[in-house]
């Protein structure tokens, strides 16, 4: 019987496995229930009482090596490390090699800072849970404004004492507040972010969206380089033959305040159901900083002036791609997105 258990376990030590198959063979063989090894534990039984310690401990060792084997390939074969060339079918086709692409709103962030950078202007960010004071009072909005009202605003922490509610910032503006009270003029920056109002989900609307503001005060800022800086931007953003036109408007945080509309990129100004056949399209609200903002962060009005404008990411890509429902930005539908697919380099 020990001739029998050496040339089983020289078979055992000599068999390669490097397919399920294989696998599936040595179990059968082996340590199956009427596998090689089982039956030399049925031979164990009449074997003589003296011989069974010796044996038993020779056929243990058989078993453990059998099924250490068999585990060991197991594991490789699940985990590929058995796959050799030979597995390998060359005639089946090649898997694709799918990458990954930027959203059409990282896009449009990217060329906006990229168009404002060229005329000097650098990039801040703020936090987008801020305290009132920030967000609303430093900004010039009056205590019973309807900003501040549950219904447009989502809070965090609502204590009812001014100035110290916790809330989801609805602009960029509260990085405005914060970058002139750390920072002297001259400054020249835009606020690129995500901001967050109670609205009905729509097509046109939505409870979180991205905007991005920009800001300049310096000695001598007029309302003519805001017109000017609006100008180039949407020229370099919509292309030459864009038109702008700003009308007037108000902002507790600019006087005199302006929304600033660019020619319809679809009808060309004839008129269509985009612009609501005005031949105009909303993109922006802009206007001279406020005294009172200036003078809440300790820059004093009579020397300084300054110029703020601010713009929806979902409005300007909606234009520059042709899109007309804003939830399809946040549904990650595959097939949206990778129209938008940029070869880089």
């Amino acid at each position: 019987m020990e001739e029998k258990v050496k040339a089983i376990q020289q078979e055992v030590e000599a068999f390669l496995v490097k397919s399920k198959e294989d696998l599936e063979t040595f179990r059968l063989r082996f340590i199956s229930k009427k596998g090689l090894v089982p039956t030399l534990f049925d031979d164990l039984k009449a074997a003589l009482p003296e011989e069974k310690k010796k044996l038993g401990k020779v056929l243990n060792d058989l078993k453990q090596l059998a099924e250490g084997k068999f585990k060991t390939w197991q594991e490789e074969l699940e985990n590929g490390a058995a796959t050799t060339a030979t597995d390998i079918d060359l005639s089946l086709p090649v898997i694709p090699n799918k990458t990954g692409n930027l959203h059409p709103l990282t896009l449009t962030r990217y060329r906006i800072i990229e168009i404002f950078e060229r005329l000097g202007f650098n990039v801040s960010d703020g936090p987008e849970v801020e305290d009132d004071w920030h967000n609303f009072s430093a900004l010039n909005f009056p205590p019973n404004h309807p900003a501040r009202e549950m219904q447009d605003t989502f809070f965090v922490e609502k204590s009812g004492a001014e100035g110290s509610d916790v809330l989801l910032r609805t602009h960029t503006s509260n990085v405005q507040i914060r970058l002139m009270e750390k920072q002297k003029p001259p400054i020249r920056s835009i606020m690129p972010g995500r901001v967050y109002r109670n609205e009905a989900i729509s097509a046109r609307a939505h409870c979180f969206f991205h905007q991005v503001e920009g800001l300049y005060v310096d000695r001598n800022v007029s309302f003519r380089d805001l017109k000017q800086t609006l100008y180039h931007f949407a020229k370099e953003m919509f292309g030459q033959d864009t038109k702008i036109r700003l009308r007037p408007s108000f902002f507790p945080f600019t006087e005199p305040s302006a929304e600033i509309d660019i020619s319809c990129l679809i009808c060309h100004g004839k008129g269509c159901n985009v612009c609501k056949y005005s031949g105009w399209v909303e993109i922006a609200g802009s206007g001279m900083v406020h005294p009172n903002v200036l003078r809440h962060v300790n820059i004093d009005p009579e020397e300084f002036t300054g110029f703020a404008f601010g713009m929806g990411i979902e409005r300007i890509t909606m234009l520059r791609y042709g899109v007309n429902d804003l939830r399809l930005y946040s549904e990650n539908d595959l097939r949206f997105l990778k129209q938008f697919k940029v070869v880089i380099g």
